[in-house]
């Protein structure tokens, strides 16, 4: 055999266990992480989740012949806010609009946390992390007011919803049987009270005490809710309705399957900022990227609300 042969022979098999060791183990085909790989999967899951969720709450949504007005529903604030003026106009949603925004801000802080996290400034992620566990515990507080809100003041519950939409026109009865001044078109919202509660009227959530005897011609059920007769166009005498069942209990499911994601993630970023703190990221020289893995997971849950604000407040 000549030595070119042998040579040649040499170098096919050194090329041979150069491409053998490339598929040993250990080495990653898409230059990611096991740990990257992994949350993106759970990503993935709790995107389908979310959306089954959603659609379901579309299906309903839409099939139902009343809906609450999310304007309507959500118009309080804490202080004794309702329907802030501002622009000239109302802004029923100031409150959840505020919420959105803590919870969007802090999803800017965890991108500033990453960024510091590539550049292993360990002070700089800490710094960024601690704005955005404010940001999320921010956002947690409010959906707490605006839960206690609507079952404290509102009497929402995930089986009674004093929320609805009138589904034709009409004018309320007077105790006498009679028409009053007040008319109310399809579509409109209401909400049925109950005795001694200190929210508003039917046209806003803001004046005192009242009674059954502060509508003329108003009924009390015996959950103590007041309901108004009514008299539609063709002369037919109705009651107020409560609105659809199924309101409070996709509200209060949704909204509060998000807040606990919402939770464990400020749960995870104290756990990894004090990590953090500790130089325990700095001694691994990866990038920070447990940093970055939770960021990830954060930004999801954002993005999760985007769509759920969608769905609860715009439609």
């Amino acid at each position: 055999m000549s030595v070119d042969t042998l040579t040649h022979s040499a170098h096919g098999a050194g090329d041979y266990n150069a491409s053998e060791s490339n598929w040993a183990g250990a080495k990653s085909p898409f230059k990611t992480s096991y740990g990257k790989i992994m949350i993106w999967y759970f990503l993935l899951s709790d995107a389908f989740t979310f959306a089954s969720f959603l659609i379901a709450y579309g299906a309903l949504r839409f099939s139902s012949p009343s809906w609450p007005v999310p304007d309507f529903v959500f118009s309080t604030a804490p202080f004794g806010i309702h329907n802030l003026p501002i622009f000239g106009g109302k802004a029923p949603l100031i409150f959840v609009t505020f919420m959105s925004f803590l919870l969007i801000a802090s999803s800017v802080t965890m991108v500033r946390a990453v960024q510091e996290g590539h550049r292993e400034n360990k002070n700089g992620v800490v710094f960024w992390m601690i704005l955005t566990i404010i940001g999320g515990l921010g956002f947690l507080g409010c959906q707490a007011w605006e839960w206690a809100n609507l079952i404290g003041k509102e009497h929402m519950t995930i089986t009674t919803d004093p929320f609805g939409t009138y589904t034709e026109s009409g004018t309320y009865l007077n105790e006498d049987g009679t028409l009053s001044s007040e008319t109310f078109e399809a579509g409109e919202g209401y909400l049925l009270h109950k005795i001694g509660a200190g929210h508003g009227d039917d046209t806003g959530h803001a004046s005192p005490y009242h009674k059954a005897g502060n509508y003329p011609g108003a009924v009390v059920d015996d959950k103590g809710f007041i309901h108004r007769k009514y008299k539609t166009a063709d002369g037919v005498v109705k009651s107020q309705a409560f609105g659809p069942k199924a309101f409070g209990a996709l509200f209060f499911f949704i909204t509060g399957f998000h807040g606990f994601h919402v939770f464990t993630g400020v749960i995870f970023l104290i756990i990894i900022c004090i990590n953090v703190a500790s130089g325990l990221y700095m001694k691994r020289k990866n990038g920070h990227e447990m940093v970055e893995k939770m960021g990830l997971y954060w930004h999801f849950v954002d993005l999760v609300w985007v769509f759920v604000f969608l769905a609860f407040y715009l439609l």
